[in-house]
């Protein structure tokens, strides 16, 4: 028996036979053009429309984030900078499928040589060239193997349109040797409650028909199980998905102590999802789905229209919207800096947004109109806050537009650090744990080499988390959040022990973080918070309030 560590997404664990992701097609040879360019050039035109298409479909049968992500992948298939180099390369007598090949590749490479998030896309990019490839060839791209019967899928990575549409009868879990917490692989793998491991990097060590455990809480791959261990992994997952189908329940612990569990958005398509999953609000609406596509801001009347419906899922209940965060994952080309080398630590979020105030003002005032025609309680703050001036300017605009209740993100450790003067100017603090993880470790949430480092189990971000949460207690304001790390069950309890007044997720995660915060009292959840930051490292603080959890 071995273990293979990697980065488990969610709390899922499930056993069964290994079965393989089929191998990328082969690169293309070098043979010259056969024929003509033009002919040459339709070819592929016609093959990138009906891989585009092809895409765009998945993601309306997908919905949610696989939509965004697809819909993504679509617009690269048509990229015309992509598409007048393959023309180029034609033009210079190149095959279209070699043409193909080189000019994603080269693509590829501007990507991976920017890094963060674009580096992620930069897989994405080799997908979409493969099924063009495939396309040209005649033959069906690689995608996920089809088996009678269930199966633990082992691949490189996956590409956003297998992921999105998985068969969730069969495919009992993921597991990729490459990847990271915020791939898309494990972004999609949560939203759709998929047991999952990425960053397994002995993963190719697995072979079809091997029988292995998935164990995603503990984030391990237990190879040649003992039966007594299969057992144990199978009766934990049939308690899972017990917990999962029970009756929705206002979040709260043990004693009664009420934390409302409120749900992630992206879009307003998913609210109904949301409600049905149990969300007793929204804890974080990003506005950015009405922007990335757009040449320019869209004005106050179209994003009021959005707005409208959004609130109106949730009457009489908080929904906290997020104003707009671009910079290093969503760059905007009427708002973001081109150039910077380092855009994580750029001008991103509020101070994009302070930099060009109209867009600022716009969008909080199509929210303030929104909300005045509807009956929810909407709440409204500003990404990238580093200090209490920044706090100060936001409030001020947003009080003057008509915003009842503006607060700040904590994302940046040095908010944490003067949390009390804070929060004596905006109305709550909400946390945004993958970017206050980040931060404080340094480490790109978007680079899979430094995931190890990504982790919100870290005491020393802990510890900012339950500095920010002493002083909501003291100002009676609450501290919500609305990171990943809310997503798992275990950890959310602690955020509650360290102050945590809402917890915001994936709605994926409410069944499973609603049946965890039953478990334990307030007491109890302040005991396992004191044992995680006394702990030396995320490891040590896991297994420290596992400790503590047992022995209550």
């Amino acid at each position: 028996m071995r273990e293979l560590p990697g980065v488990g997404v969610g709390r899922g664990t499930a056993s069964g036979p290994v079965l393989r992701m089929a191998a990328p097609l082969g690169e293309p040879d070098q043979t010259p053009l056969q024929g003509d360019a033009a002919s040459a050039k339709a070819a592929v035109g016609e093959a990138l429309a009906s891989v585009a298409t092809d895409l765009a479909k998945r993601g309306v049968a997908a919905g949610g984030d696989a939509q965004a992500v697809l819909e993504a992948q679509a617009l690269m298939a048509q990229d015309p900078s992509v598409l007048d180099d393959v023309h180029s390369r034609i033009d210079q007598g190149t095959n279209p499928e070699r043409a193909v090949f080189e000019a994603f590749k080269a693509f590829q490479d501007i990507l991976s040589g920017i890094g963060g998030y674009m580096g992620e896309r930069a897989a994405d990019l080799s997908d979409v060239a493969q099924r063009i490839i495939a396309r040209l060839r005649g033959v069906s791209a690689p995608g996920v193997p089809e088996s009678e019967t269930p199966f633990i899928l082992v691949a490189h990575d996956l590409a956003p349109a297998d992921t999105a549409l998985l068969d969730l009868e069969k495919v009992l879990a993921l597991v990729t040797r490459d990847g990271g917490p915020t791939s898309h692989t494990a972004i999609l793998a949560r939203s759709k409650g998929i047991t999952a491991i990425v960053g397994v990097v002995d993963a190719d060590s697995l072979a079809d028909g091997d029988v292995v455990i998935v164990d995603s809480a503990a984030g391990v791959v237990v190879t040649d199980p003992t039966a007594e261990q299969v057992a144990e992994a199978e009766a934990t997952r049939a308690e899972r998905l017990k917990a999962r189908t029970a009756p929705l329940t206002a979040g709260a612990l043990k004693d009664g102590h009420a934390v409302p569990l409120l749900a992630n958005l992206g879009s307003p398509s998913d609210a109904a999802a949301a409600v049905a999953a149990g969300a007793e609000g929204v804890g974080l609406f990003r506005t950015e789905f009405l922007f990335l596509d757009a040449p320019y801001a869209p004005d106050v009347a179209s994003q009021k229209a959005s707005y409208v419906e959004l609130l109106a899922a949730f009457p009489g209940k908080k929904v906290v919207v997020r104003a707009l965060d671009a910079g290093a994952d969503k760059p905007l080309p009427f708002l973001t800096d081109k150039g910077e080398e380092n855009p994580a630590l750029g001008r991103r979020g509020l101070r994009a947004l302070r930099h060009h105030e109209e867009i600022l003002r716009d969008q909080l005032t199509a929210l303030a109109q929104a909300d005045a025609e509807t009956e929810a309680d909407l709440w409204v703050m500003a990404p990238m806050v580093a200090d209490v001036e920044e706090t100060q300017y936001f409030v001020d605009i947003a009080r003057e537009l008509g915003i009842r209740t503006p607060g700040v993100m904590a994302e940046i450790p040095s908010l944490a650090l003067l949390a009390e003067q804070v929060l004596e100017v905006a109305d709550f603090v909400s946390i945004g744990t993958n970017d206050l993880t980040q931060y404080t470790l340094a480490a790109d949430r978007m680079l899979g080499s430094v995931a190890s480092y990504q982790d919100p189990w870290h005491p020393a971000v802990l510890r900012l988390v339950a500095q920010l949460g002493s002083a909501g207690a003291a100002s009676g304001k609450g501290v919500g959040i609305c990171g990943e790390a809310a997503s798992d069950p275990l950890l959310a309890v602690v955020l509650v022990g360290l102050g945590a007044t809402t917890l915001s997720m994936t709605p994926a995660a409410l069944a499973d973080v609603r049946a965890e915060l039953l478990n334990h009292t307030l007491d109890e959840a302040r005991a396992m918070a004191e044992a995680a930051v006394a702990a030396p490292s995320a490891a040590a603080a896991r297994a420290a309030v596992a400790a503590v959890s047992s022995s209550l």
